[in-house]
């Protein structure tokens, strides 16, 4: 028996996850990005094609730890030419892009061409959107394609705002495909290439953490996806395809709304990409009859299939009581062949979807011109009020209600002719229906808090910079901005507001004018400074607006999981030279070891100082009379973590305590330290203080 079951076992290895090309493997949706470019150019290699991939953007939740799983691959990436450069920030990422799809233009190119993806997470969508309409414009390579994945934090657990990067991606015309499993990002993934190679457009790929940072098992089989290319589309001269001399700006949008966007659907139409998966199909001329048809994508349809199954509701009750489910593959622009086909003969059509309408809006136009249309609801029910929130996230638990009380209100309200054509809704679901909804509600019930609890908000981590470095003397102020010290805002920093990442101190730019108050401090992370923050600060020396910008030098972006800086050139000795070359003549550093630098490091006129005198430091540049910069220099605690974990940094032979007999219990060491490591402990003699050594950075 152990000899048969031997048998049948293959040998795996964890380099399956990339390199296997038959069979199936587990994938996390991180590493399906990582494996789709892999395929793209194995695939081609088999049609013929020497093609090469190309990613750049910027790393930000959930799509923050895309970069470091492709360094983590950097081997298998070279091996099938595929060149990762993360992007300074996200709009010059997409630049380059553009640039790798106009290699066919111009003699030298050693390739047939190069298929790219763009990456970066909501607010990175937002500030790409000129870019992204300038190179959408001008078109994709005929052997080249590329997909813009779109990182959407919904819930806004990691952003300062609730992304939703699909009406930006529509609005400069890049079509937006919607993956909802791990499965989805390979085989939509591949999809999405040919769709672009076709269409001579971007497409969008929209991610979520719900769908990107889940694993499951997948097929890599690499004929899995067979594109299907439409047959009969209106070409314009020359084709789709980018090509250089351009027509003129006037020649692109038309080439773009006439003929590359009905490309895209002419190709979603031709491969069914949005598909009935549930209930009664819609395989007869002019769609099945059904009482309720819900249309859903993505993780929300995710959300719609588990609310079913919570409502016991499965395939074979679904058919019966005349119920049918599209999943939308492409939310944008919605193909409106399957969507007519699927909705007509329906009563109702309840379409299901996160955030703002996308979907519904253009799902009513498509059904606008039906003789026989039905009832469209979403975002507003049948009497007009709020019905699918536009805020917050959707759950299992919301959509089962929703659709049981439209399945309660269509029971019953036709005839028996109409009934038996679309469906019977008897009592025997009804009363399954509300028994589930019952579980559901004694579930949500025993989830109560019966309580009271500490709400435990983000906080900085022991040792870190920020502890010491965002604090300002008595009678000053500092704003925020993005990165950790973002945070500060919550704690005794005598810090408020906070910009867009890039913007910082731009608001005090526009208010000091206005104001009797004559400085402020800026915090500014390293990262920040290098992603675009830079130009912020010569906007301030150009207005000649008096206030400090405090550069946070932590030695990594460690807000998405401490990456080095793009380019890994960025030091304190460079930013000095960089902000003396905008026009900064007073600068200062700061720093945990003033020794630690050689003798000619920074200028002659650049004062190094240790932190213990930052207090009177900032003193001096808030009477500065113009633009300032002082430079805080300490590397990240959870970087040092990570660094002597792996013996790249020293580690220090020391460590504090709190000795109980003389601790008085005042807490005023961890009022000054800013420490979530020093905890109380209760005494005999009451309560006192202890450091937890588990969680100190040993600062």
């Amino acid at each position: 028996m152990n000899q048969i079951v031997d048998a049948g076992l293959r040998n795996v290895s964890l380099d399956d996850k990339y390199a296997a090309t038959t069979g199936s493997v587990y994938l996390t949706g991180t590493q399906a990005l990582v494996r789709l470019p892999l395929m793209q150019r194995q695939r081609d290699v088999a049609a013929g094609l020497n093609t090469a991939g190309y990613i750049s953007g910027y790393r930000g939740s959930p799509i923050g730890a895309y970069d470091q799983a492709l360094w983590k691959a950097r081997k298998q990436l070279d091996a099938h030419h595929v060149k990762f450069v993360p992007g300074l920030n996200e709009d010059l990422a997409a630049t380059a892009i553009w640039g790798t799809q106009q290699l066919h233009c111009f003699p030298g190119a050693r390739y047939d061409g190069v298929f790219s993806i763009w990456y970066g997470k909501g607010p990175g969508v937002d500030r790409t959107g000129d870019a992204f309409r300038h190179a959408n414009q001008a078109g994709s390579a005929p052997h080249g394609g590329v997909i813009a994945i779109g990182g959407d934090d919904h819930g806004a657990k990691s952003s300062t705002v609730a992304a939703q990067t699909d009406f930006i991606f529509s609005a400069v015309s890049i079509p937006v495909l919607a993956p909802a499993t791990v499965q989805d990002y390979l085989d939509l993934g591949l999809h999405g290439f040919a769709m672009s190679r076709f269409s001579g457009l971007w497409v969008g790929m929209k991610s979520v953490t719900d769908t990107l940072e889940t694993a499951g098992i997948v097929d890599v089989r690499l004929d899995r996806v067979q594109p299907v290319l439409p047959q009969g589309v209106e070409m314009p001269p020359g084709g789709l395809n980018l090509r250089w001399p351009e027509d003129t700006f006037l020649k692109l949008e038309e080439r773009l709304a006439r003929y590359k966007v009905p490309a895209a659907l002419a190709y979603a139409r031709a491969n069914r990409l949005d598909v009935n998966v549930f209930g009664r199909d819609d395989l007869a001329e002019g769609g099945e009859p059904a009482r309720l048809a819900i249309v859903s994508t993505g993780k929300t349809w995710l959300d719609v299939m588990q609310a079913l199954a919570d409502l016991g509701i499965d395939d074979a009750t679904a058919r019966r009581i005349g119920l049918k489910v599209l999943k939308v593959v492409m939310p944008w622009p919605l193909e409106p062949h399957g969507a007519r086909d699927f909705c007509a003969g329906a009563e109702e059509v309840l379409v299901i979807e996160e955030k703002r309408a996308l979907i519904e809006t253009q799902l009513r136009d498509h059904l606008y011109a039906l003789s026989e249309r039905p009832r469209v609801i979403g975002k507003r029910g049948v009497d007009g009020a709020p019905l699918v929130p536009e805020y917050g996230e959707l759950s299992p638990a919301y959509c089962a209600r929703l659709i049981a009380a439209r399945l309660k209100a269509l029971a019953g309200a036709a005839d028996a002719g109409e009934q038996a054509r679309r469906g019977v809704i008897g009592a025997d679901v009804l009363a399954r229906i509300e028994a589930r909804l019952a579980v559901l509600d004694a579930k949500e019930r025993g989830s109560l808090k019966t309580f009271e609890t500490i709400e435990r908000i983000p906080y900085f981590c022991s040792g870190c910079p920020h502890n010491s470095s965002t604090k300002v003397p008595e009678g000053s102020r500092a704003l925020a901005g993005i990165g950790c010290h973002y945070m500060a805002q919550w704690m005794d920093r005598d810090t408020a507001t906070f910009t867009q990442m890039g913007g910082e101190g731009m608001t005090w730019v526009g208010q000091a004018p206005f104001s009797d108050t004559p400085h402020v401090f800026q915090n500014i992370g390293d990262g920040t400074y290098n992603h675009s923050g830079s130009l912020a600060i010569r906007h301030a020396v150009a207005t000649r607006t008096r206030m400090t910008y405090k550069i946070l030098f932590n030695d990594a972006v460690a807000m998405t999981g401490g990456q080095q800086h793009d380019g890994g050139q960025l030091t304190p000795a460079l930013i000095a030279k960089q902000v003396r070359g905008e026009g900064v003549q007073k600068i200062v550093v700061v720093t945990d070891e003033p020794d630690k630098y050689p003798a000619g490091y920074f200028d002659a006129d650049i004062p190094v100082r240790h932190r213990r005198e930052l207090d009177a430091v900032q003193r001096e540049l808030r009477d500065y009379e113009g633009t300032s910069v002082l430079i805080y220099d300490q590397t990240c605690a959870a970087e040092k973590r990570r660094r002597r974990k792996r013996g790249a940094f020293p580690d220090p032979q020391k460590r504090a305590f709190i000795n109980e007999s003389v601790c008085e219990g005042c807490g005023d060491c961890g009022v000054q330290s800013n420490c979530v490591s020093i905890e109380p402990v209760e005494t005999e003699f009451g309560r006192k203080r202890a450091i937890n050594q588990s969680s100190c950075n040993k600062d």
